[in-house]
């Protein structure tokens, strides 16, 4: 409506995430610093007038592109300060023995909302109007304001002297790159994220049409990519009982070995089916690892820490991003699409022996140090 350009249209995504690189560390020391609860209701509350406001002007006909570009940077900023606060609210919510659990229904209310609720009634609100389409999701945000409302307590952790923001930030930095087993997953992660989003980059050029190396409808294309949700929402609600049957470290190696499956898939075959079950049982990795590794980082981490932690590991884990899309696409320009599900599944396997190092009796001596 606004623009046909395509860059203008990608630039909306890349706005949207660069939030997450220019105010993680800060949003980290906010939410060690301020009410978590108060955080959380302040950037979904942003959310709403945003998309509030963005409604609002596109009933008087005054949008524009530029005006888009503006909400998303909002929404984005909104974002970083809200998922951080909430990541480090939760132990002081749930017992540091239930935090699987916890983590575990959280992640799969994300992932039923985000992969299966959201993108169908994302396209029935399209079709009633762009109005209708922003308005919605502003009233949803104003609600969940409403239900933080319900949440008693305080949750502003006591400081014992007064330090800069830069202080903060630091002091998160150095608690990372101090605590090895920290370090050694937020580095297994971003490696992970590198490589994925390089597939996730050309996989829609391997894969749709009839001149693709696996030749999907567009419809098929959604249907494939949904194997790796289900994958993940079953990886999500299964975790905890994988960490009794298996121990966290066995369940950690399974977890990293299934998460080579998004990328060694595609390089091995072009057999729709086949890839299918592997971006499932990837996804279903990917679950078991982010409910194991989130509870891990939530109980080894001092609570006055926990935000300035989560923002260095998303920083990690995030900025990882942008920059494996990038080398997804040099590498298919340059050696072709299949080329690309290969090298990064010899990047993924370097990780396994990584993983296998990460044991039982590492994360027990990690959480009594804590203690």
């Amino acid at each position: 409506r606004f623009t046909d350009s395509p860059t203008l249209i990608a630039g909306l995504a890349f706005v949207v995430m660069l939030p997450w690189v220019l105010f993680a560390l800060p949003a980290g020391a906010l939410a060690d610093r301020l009410d978590r609860r108060r955080l959380m209701l302040v950037a979904n509350a942003v959310r709403a007038v945003t998309l509030g406001a963005l409604a609002a002007a596109l009933a008087a006909d005054a949008g524009s592109i530029w005006l888009l570009y503006a909400a998303a940077a909002c929404l984005g900023t909104a974002e970083t300060l809200y998922d951080t606060a909430a990541q480090s609210i939760l132990p002081q919510l749930v017992p540091r023995d239930r935090l699987s659990r916890a983590n575990g229904r959280l992640f799969a209310a994300e992932i039923t909302a985000n992969e299966f609720v959201g993108p169908p009634l994302g396209g029935v609100l399209v079709l009633a109007g762009a109005v209708t389409a922003f308005a919605t999701p502003a009233g949803l945000w104003a609600v969940a304001v409403g239900v933080l409302l319900l949440v008693p307590g305080p949750f502003r952790l006591a400081r014992a002297e007064r330090t800069s923001l830069r202080a903060d930030v630091v002091e998160g930095l150095r608690f990372l790159a101090g605590h090895r087993l920290l370090r050694t997953l937020a580095g297994m992660v971003g490696t992970f994220n590198f490589a994925s989003n390089a597939a996730w980059a050309v996989l829609v050029l391997y894969a749709v049409g009839p001149d693709s190396a696996v030749g999907l409808s567009e419809p098929g294309f959604g249907a494939l990519l949904a194997t790796s949700a289900a994958g993940m929402l079953t990886g999500s609600l299964v975790a905890e009982r994988v960490e009794r049957w298996l121990g966290r470290g066995r369940a950690l190696h399974a977890a990293t070995v299934a998460c080579v499956l998004l990328t060694a898939g595609p390089a091995l075959s072009s057999n729709a089916v086949l890839i299918g079950t592997a971006f499932f049982l990837s996804g279903t990795g990917s679950g078991v690892w982010n409910v194991v590794t989130v509870s891990l980082r939530q109980r080894v981490t001092p609570d006055r820490l926990l935000g300035r932690l989560n923002s260095c590991y998303r920083l990690f884990a995030w900025g990882s991003r942008p920059f494996g899309a990038l080398a997804g696409g040099l590498l298919a320009q340059a050696f072709g699409l299949r080329a690309v599900f290969v090298v990064m599944t010899v990047l993924a396997l370097s990780m396994v022996p990584v993983a296998l190092r990460i044991t039982d009796e590492r994360m027990a001596a990690a959480e009594r140090a804590a203690v």
